[in-house]
């Protein structure tokens, strides 16, 4: 039996994968209830490559709306650079999906056969004793386990008990995401699109007919408290009205408000038998729009590890398989969060020429290391 501690999409998607590899799990949830998250999520190429591995892509697709190119553009939606994700579709035969983040959990609940989720068991403390430890939870709780997975986010309690000197870094920028009751027009249906301005921006993308994910972000210099979400039309008025459209279409309460931050990145994820995956091992800030991704890709590699070896050679070669990959999906989004906020008007300009002239062959050799799955 391994005892996951999260439901988040790395937790439900490493317990699938576990599952049909014969392996027994249980899931404990802080959560009182699991509740759709009013936000949307991109499933990139190497997700949707894992999730038709699990059987779950023409779900998955049904659900979401395909993404078939990725642009950055200057606030008011001129293009700076398109990647065109026509190749990958083809190489691999999955697409890139928008869907909302509630839905997709819901999907991967649906698809748990023996699994339960046991809600209202926020992990408290993790006590080794001989060749077990005991799972403390705040509502009293106490539960045996041999094997435990902190799927448990970028504070994960897991992490901070068996690593406690890891290193949260706060990217001085606000997030707000929504989802705007929006018709985009045509053109818009099957693209991702980011906007550049002045230490902000703002992406927007269909996630089903009629309904907009978007996420904006803005970087603060002493606190987040500088903006208040009730002014947020007001940050983004020198954007393309299509961006401010967006924004006066969404209800205020519907829109969630966070700081940015990332892991430190730390070489070990893995102590007895006791494995991090997801957040709790490589937070990322989502400028790449691969935390999720990053997850999923963990669930897959770790199950099959698991299903070849025992439990600690398992960990070690899943961190051997995924340590490089995950650590370099957050160096390169803690620096892309950095370039797209720069300041000084020269530095932006410069930085503009260089995305308008990277030629195509960068781009897709880049979104290629990042699609590619590892190979066993």
């Amino acid at each position: 039996m391994i005892d996951i501690i999260g439901a988040g999409i790395g937790g439900l998607t490493t317990a699938i994968a576990l599952e049909q590899k014969g392996i027994k799990t249980r899931i404990f949830e802080q959560a009182n209830d699991i509740k759709p998250v009013g936000a949307g999520i991109i499933l990139a190429n190497n997700a949707m490559q894992v999730y038709d591995k699990l059987g779950l892509r023409k779900v998955i697709e049904e659900n979401g709306n395909p993404i078939s190119s990725m642009n950055i553009t200057k606030a008011n939606l001129q293009s700076l650079s398109s990647v065109d994700l026509s190749y990958f579709e083809e190489k691999y035969n999955v697409k890139n999906i928008a869907i909302h983040r509630g839905i997709l959990q819901q999907i991967l609940i649906d698809n748990l056969k023996e699994t339960e989720i046991h809600l209202d068991h926020k992990l408290h403390n993790l006590v080794k004793s001989k060749d077990e430890y005991s799972l403390e939870f705040t509502n009293g709780e106490k539960e045996k386990s041999t094997t435990v997975l902190g799927a448990d986010g970028l504070n994960s309690v897991v992490r901070n008990t068996i690593f406690p000197k890891s290193t949260i870094r706060n990217a001085n920028q606000v997030c707000w995401r929504g989802i705007a009751e929006y018709a985009l027009p045509p053109k818009f249906k099957n693209e991702l699109n980011e906007a550049w301005g002045k230490t902000d921006r703002f992406g927007f993308v269909q996630i089903a007919e009629n309904k907009v994910y978007w996420y904006a972000l803005k970087s603060f210099k002493e606190n987040v408290e500088e903006f208040q979400l009730a002014y947020i039309e007001s940050y983004f008025e020198d954007y393309n009205s299509l961006i401010k459209n967006i924004i006066l279409s969404t209800q205020k309460e519907q829109i969630n408000t966070a700081e940015i931050s990332d892991l430190k990145p730390n070489h070990s994820w893995s102590k007895n038998n006791i494995c991090l995956i997801g957040d709790a091992a490589h937070a990322t800030t989502p400028n790449m729009g691969q935390g999720a991704c990053q997850a999923i890709e963990d669930a897959y590699v770790l199950s099959e590890c698991l299903a070849k070896y025992d439990t600690n050679i398992a960990f070690k070669e899943f961190q051997k398989l995924r340590l490089p990959k995950a650590h370099q999906v957050v160096k390169d989004s803690w620096m892309l969060g950095k370039i797209a906020h720069l300041s000084n008007p020269i530095l932006r300009s410069v930085r503009n020429q260089m995305i308008r002239f990277t030629p195509d062959f960068i781009n897709r050799k880049q979104s290629e290391q990042i699609f590619q799955l590892t190979n066993f």
